[in-house]
């Protein structure tokens, strides 16, 4: 599904995205805080939902491929986390829903 449409699901609003990320095609979400059990993780093209508003989970999106990264509970991301999201070019994203709930809405959209 695309990522815009992932990201209405849930209420996001798009801190940083590059000009194509409305073509990203997530196949699955990680609802996840501790991101060594997202590296562990063996899937493709993932959207990474953690209430994690660290850079931390950026770079650990990145290296798993991730399509992007929500941050839930209305948490807002700090600016260093928004410019790495920039730099290793990662949309990042945030939504006042708490973590369970952008998670179920997350499925839905996807048709779990």
């Amino acid at each position: 599904m695309n990522l815009k449409t992932l990201l209405a699901a849930a209420q996001a609003q798009l801190l940083w995205a590059d000009p194509g990320h409305e073509a990203a095609d997530a196949l699955h979400v990680v609802a996840a805080d501790l991101m060594s059990d997202v590296l562990m993780m063996d899937l493709e093209r993932p959207l990474l939902l953690t209430s994690l508003a660290t850079e931390q989970a950026v770079r650990t999106a990145h290296v798993v491929g991730a399509v992007a990264v929500l941050v839930a509970n209305g948490k807002t991301p700090p600016p260093e986390m928004v410019a790495l999201a920039r730099k290793l070019g990662v949309p990042l994203a945030r939504t006042l829903l708490a973590k369970f709930d952008a998670a179920v809405a997350l499925g839905r959209a996807l048709g779990a």
